[in-house]
């Protein structure tokens, strides 16, 4: 049996080893609310599946979770249609930049996995079709998991990443013309922003990510979210495909399931026994936090906690 771990210690410990790392890295500047997001912040989470909570630094400041929302937007499209969702989309590795249209041509239109941008434009595209209001049942979705009925999107953000947009209403317009997206583009890409303009903070994000620590079941409420089998596949594809195209060295470097957005935030789970968020908003190249990064790899050193 593992030891008991100081959860609490542990987080002190790293927040204060990441300090020097803030200043460092770079504040996605593409989507022009993010840019001005100061990026001198960190925070992280940890709750544990009996519902202790440990945290530290800024981890209860709200931010815009950016593709972390794929994930959630992921297993709610695989509640509706199940694997008939990877008939539109793959289960592989990239290898190529997360806004990149490159495979799309010679994949005829099938993107590599549901976590690059186009992945999750098919995974928006299905749950257009299942939902009057996608954006609000993603949202409900997340409330439902994290336990807090008070989560909402960023209009703001939603409305800046709509504007400037034009890459992924490129890859949307493509894939439409090879069949694998039904709605009208402007629907799914209106739906595809607000998700990623929900804000949480980092405690309400391990808590929204446990589901998939406890075996597709919902800590908090009972819920049967997914069936264990589904939770097992879901877990491989973040490790595999979740953090960009970074995600061979992440694994190497952490060892546990993880799902990051540009907004700063690092989601994770460390199977029946807890969920894990950080965030500081400075990404480095790939576009994953860069203390955030390296807050992970501390922590699954330190607990010895890890699937590896």
């Amino acid at each position: 049996m593992p030891h008991p771990v100081d959860y609490q210690a542990v987080l002190d410990q790293i927040h204060g080893e990441v300090q020097p790392l803030l200043g460092r890295g770079r504040v996605a500047s593409y989507i022009p609310e993010l840019a001005k997001v100061p990026g001198n912040q960190f925070g992280m989470a940890v709750v544990t599946l009996d519902g202790s909570v440990h945290s530290c630094g800024d981890a209860r400041e709200a931010f815009s979770i950016q593709s972390v929302s794929k994930l959630f937007a992921l297993t709610l499209a695989y509640q509706c249609v199940g694997d008939a969702l990877w008939e539109r989309v793959g289960r592989e590795p990239s290898g190529s930049a997360f806004n990149s249209l490159v495979q799309l041509e010679s994949e005829l239109g099938k993107p590599r996995n549901p976590f690059i941008n186009a992945g999750a434009l098919v995974v928006t595209d299905v749950l257009c079709t299942r939902f009057v209001n996608p954006e609000t049942a993603l949202v409900e979705f997340v409330r439902r998991l994290s336990g807090n009925a008070t989560l909402q999107y960023d209009d703001r953000v939603a409305r800046s990443e709509l504007a400037t947009g034009f890459r992924n209403r490129a890859m949307a317009h493509f894939m439409r013309s090879f069949g694998n997206l039904v709605n009208p583009v402007d629907d799914v890409m209106d739906a595809y922003c607000r998700h990623c303009a929900i804000r949480m903070d980092a405690v309400d994000l391990a808590r929204a990510v446990a589901f998939l620590a406890h075996g597709g079941v919902n800590p908090w409420s009972g819920e049967v979210i997914v069936d264990a089998s589904s939770a097992k596949r879901l877990s491989a594809l973040m490790l595999t495909c979740g953090t960009y195209d970074a995600a061979g060295d992440f694994a190497y470097r952490v060892g546990i399931p993880a799902k990051s957005g540009v907004g700063g935030g690092i989601v994770g789970h460390i199977p029946g026994r807890l969920g894990v968020c950080v965030w500081s908003p400075e990404l480095e190249p790939s576009g994953n936090s860069l203390a955030g990064s390296v807050a992970l790899e501390r922590f699954t050193t330190l607990t010895g906690q890890s699937l590896f």
